[in-house]
C-alpha cells in the first residue's frame, strides 16, 4: 500500500456482468499489481496539462484498487479539489492485450487510470475499440462505477497522516435501476419527438436548424420551437438516455427504438436499414458500449466526425451525411464557348434571308482612265459586275423526355435545363458553320450546307483571302508561330474588309505566338494584347473548334492556323418566322415530351476581300 497519497478508489471491480455481456474476471490485471501509471483527464492525451499525476494499482480479489498522488501543476492541483469537494468522484482505466474467453475478459495490461464525470453503465464496462473474435486480443476503456474514496488533503509527504474524510458511497435507490425504456416513458409526445428529431441529426455533424423539413424545429400546437428548446426542458437523467439513444439509433447493439410506438425495446447486434442506407454485414457493428464512448468523446472534443477517427472506427463514412449536389441542375462538360457569343453578336443581321450581292469589279486595267491623243479613237471603259445569291437552311436541334422522368425528377427544372442545352449547342453550331463549316462530309444527311450558310475559311478568293504559311513536317512550333505572325502582317495589305478586324485562331497557334523568345531568352508576346497589336487586329478570340482543321488542295495539306474578319461584313438573315423558334409537343401514344428548336437562316460575306484565312501549307 502506498505510504502518502491523494486519493483512492476502485479503478475497476470484478465479476461485475457489463452491458454488452462481457464479465471482467477476478486477477485479470493480476501483473498490474505494484505498478504505476499515469493519471489523466477523461482519457485526453493532447497536451502535457492533461497528467494530472500518477497511480499505484493493487490487485485484490474484488478488483484493482487505485492510489493516486496528484502532481504540483495548477492542473493537478485543480482536479485534486474538485475530487475533495466530490465534483469528480469516479475512476476510469485504460488497457490494452485484453484477452477474452467467450463473454468472459480474463487477461489485460492498464495503462493509465483516467478521472471522469461518471461511469458509462452500473458497474464495470469495456468499451471495446477494435474486436477480431474470441480469445482475442483488444484494447479498451474499463469505466468504474464505484466512487473515490479515502480522500486526502495535505501535501505528499510522509509526515501527512490522516484522512480529512471518506466520500461517502451515494446510496443506490431505485432510480439507478430504472431501465432505459422506463426513462423514455417518462418523456412527453413533444419530447420524443424531439428524440427522434436529434437521432437524425446526430447523422449530420452540422444540422441546420433553420431546415423545417429536416427537424429543425418541432412543432407543437400553434407554437414553433427549436430541438435545442424542448431538450432543455429534460432532467439531466433524460439527458443521458436521449444520448444512449442517439447512439443507439446509429448501431442498435441491445436496446433500439420502434417508431410505431414510441417506445424502447431490445433489438440486435444489427443496424438497422432506415437509419443507413448502405448494406452492412455483421462484423461492422458498433456495440452500445462503443458508441457511448464516442459520443461523450465527441461532447469534448466538438466533432462527432473527429470522434470517431480518434477511436479508429472502421467504415465510419457510413454515420456521415450523404454527399450533397452543389448545384440541382448537371453542369454541361463543354468546350468553352466564349467564342460563339462574340460571332453571334458581331456578324451583321437582316430580317430577310435571301441575300444577293453584286460588286463592280474596276481593278482591271481597262477599268483605268487613259489619256487622250488628237485624233485617236476613245474606248470605253469596260467594267466587270460580280453578282452572288445566298439562300436559306434549316438548322434544327431535337429532344424528347418521357413525363414520367420529368414528374419524378423534383429538385430541378429539367425542361428548362434540356432547352437551355438545345439554345446552346445550336448557337455553336452556327458560329462554327459561319467561321469554318460544321465538319461533316458532304454525304451527310445533317450537314449544313455551305451555300447557304458559306464558311468563311473556304469561301471564293473574291471575298476571303487565302495567305499561305509553307512550312516543313520537322518544323518547330517556334518556326511556326514566326511564319504565322510574318504572313499575317504582310497580308493586310490586300484585307478591303471594314475597319479593325478580330483574330479567331486556335488555342494552340495562340500558345506558340505566346511563347516565343528573342535572343536573349526573353518572351516577346507576354500579353495577348501585345500579340494583337503586332497582328495588326482588335483582339484575339481563341476558338476550340478550330484546332487541327485541315483541307487538302492540290496534295498538299493546308492546316488552318488563323482568321482575321470584321464579322460586320458577314451577313446573317431570317425571313419573318424563320428566326431561332422553340417547339413542344406530346406524343400521347408513348408518353413523351418532344421539344425542337430550329431556325431558318443564310450567311455569307457581302463585301470582297473582307476576311483572309491563314493556312500552313506542307507539302505531302
Amino acid at each position: 500500500m502506498a505510504k502518502s497519497y491523494d486519493c483512492s478508489g476502485w479503478a475497476t471491480k470484478a465479476n461485475m456482468l457489463c452491458a454488452d455481456g462481457r464479465v471482467i474476471m477476478k486477477n485479470a490485471f493480476k501483473e498490474c499489481d505494484g505498478e504505476i501509471v499515469p493519471l489523466v483527464w477523461n482519457h485526453q492525451h493532447n497536451s502535457v496539462d492533461e497528467v494530472l499525476g500518477h497511480a499505484l494499482l493493487e490487485n485484490r480479489d474484488e478488483g484493482v484498487y487505485a492510489y493516486v498522488t496528484f502532481n504540483d501543476t495548477d492542473a493537478g492541483q485543480n482536479a485534486k479539489l474538485l475530487v475533495q469537494h466530490g465534483d469528480i468522484n469516479r475512476f476510469s482505466i485504460y488497457a490494452n492485450k485484453l484477452k477474452q474467453q467467450g463473454s468472459n475478459v480474463v487477461h489485460g495490461v492498464i495503462r493509465e487510470l483516467s478521472l471522469v464525470l461518471a461511469g458509462a453503465n452500473p458497474g464495470a464496462v469495456i468499451e471495446s475499440v477494435i474486436m477480431h473474435g474470441e480469445d482475442s486480443l483488444e484494447e479498451g476503456y474499463i469505466c468504474s462505477d464505484e466512487y473515490i474514496e479515502n480522500i486526502k488533503a495535505l501535501s505528499h509527504s510522509d509526515s501527512e497522516k490522516g484522512d480529512i474524510g471518506m466520500a461517502e458511497e451515494t446510496n443506490r435507490n431505485n432510480e439507478d435501476e430504472e431501465t432505459l425504456k422506463d426513462i423514455f416513458e417518462t418523456l412527453n409526445e413533444k419530447q420524443k419527438n424531439a428524440v427522434y428529431a436529434l437521432i437524425g441529426l446526430a447523422l449530420e455533424e452540422n444540422p441546420n436548424e433553420e431546415d423545417k423539413d429536416n427537424g429543425g424545429e418541432v412543432k407543437h400546437s400553434d407554437k414553433e420551437e427549436t430541438i435545442e428548446d424542448v431538450f432543455e426542458t429534460l432532467t439531466e437523467k433524460q439527458k443521458n438516455v436521449v444520448r444512449a439513444i442517439i447512439g443507439m439509433a446509429l448501431e442498435e447493439a441491445g436496446v433500439g427504438i420502434d417508431e410505431d410506438n414510441d417506445k424502447i425495446e431490445g433489438g440486435n447486434n444489427d443496424m438497422k436499414h432506415n437509419v443507413f442506407d448502405n448494406e452492412i454485414d455483421n462484423n461492422d457493428v458498433l456495440t452500445h458500449s462503443e458508441m457511448v464512448e464516442i459520443i461523450d468523446d465527441a461532447k469534448r472534443i466538438g466533432s462527432l466526425k473527429d470522434a470517431f477517427l480518434q477511436h479508429g472506427i472502421e467504415k465510419i463514412d457510413y454515420l456521415f451525411p450523404d454527399a450533397k449536389k452543389l448545384n440541382n441542375a448537371p453542369e454541361f462538360i463543354k468546350r468553352d464557348d466564349t467564342w460563339v457569343s462574340d460571332v453571334m453578336n458581331a456578324v451583321h443581321k437582316t430580317p430577310f434571308s435571301r441575300i444577293k450581292s453584286v460588286h463592280a469589279d474596276i481593278t482591271e486595267a481597262d477599268a483605268r482612265a487613259k489619256g487622250y491623243v488628237k485624233g485617236n479613237l476613245k474606248f470605253e471603259e469596260v467594267i466587270s459586275l460580280l453578282k452572288r445569291v445566298t439562300n436559306p437552311t434549316t438548322i434544327y436541334k431535337k429532344q424528347k423526355l418521357d413525363r414520367d422522368d420529368v414528374i419524378d425528377i423534383t429538385e430541378m427544372d429539367v425542361v428548362a435545363w434540356l432547352k437551355s442545352e438545345m439554345r446552346m449547342m445550336l448557337n455553336e453550331e452556327i458560329a462554327r458553320a459561319i467561321l469554318v463549316g460544321d465538319g461533316r462530309s458532304n454525304s451527310s444527311n445533317d450537314k449544313i450546307n455551305e451555300q447557304n450558310i458559306r464558311p468563311i475559311w473556304t469561301d471564293d478568293d473574291v471575298y476571303t483571302i487565302k495567305v499561305a504559311v509553307n512550312v516543313t513536317k520537322e518544323a518547330t512550333d517556334d518556326v511556326k508561330a514566326k511564319g504565322f505572325i510574318k504572313s499575317c502582317i504582310k497580308s493586310r495589305k490586300n484585307y478591303k474588309g471594314s475597319g479593325n478586324p478580330t483574330m479567331y485562331m486556335s488555342e494552340d497557334m495562340l500558345t506558340n505566338c505566346l511563347l516565343l523568345e528573342d535572343a536573349n531568352g526573353r518572351v516577346i508576346y507576354d500579353t495577348i494584347e501585345k500579340l494583337a497589336t503586332a497582328l495588326r487586329v482588335k483582339k484575339i478570340v481563341p476558338v476550340p473548334v478550330m484546332e487541327n482543321l485541315t483541307r487538302t488542295v492540290s496534295s498538299n495539306i493546308h492546316t488552318l492556323a488563323g482568321i482575321y474578319v470584321n464579322l460586320n461584313d458577314y451577313n446573317v438573315g431570317a425571313d419573318k418566322g424563320g428566326a431561332v423558334n422553340m417547339f413542344d409537343d406530346f406524343d400521347i401514344d408513348y408518353n413523351q415530351m418532344k421539344y425542337l428548336i430550329e431556325t431558318r437562316c443564310s450567311g455569307a460575306l457581302t463585301k470582297p476581300f473582307s476576311a483572309a484565312a491563314i493556312e500552313l501549307v506542307t507539302a505531302n
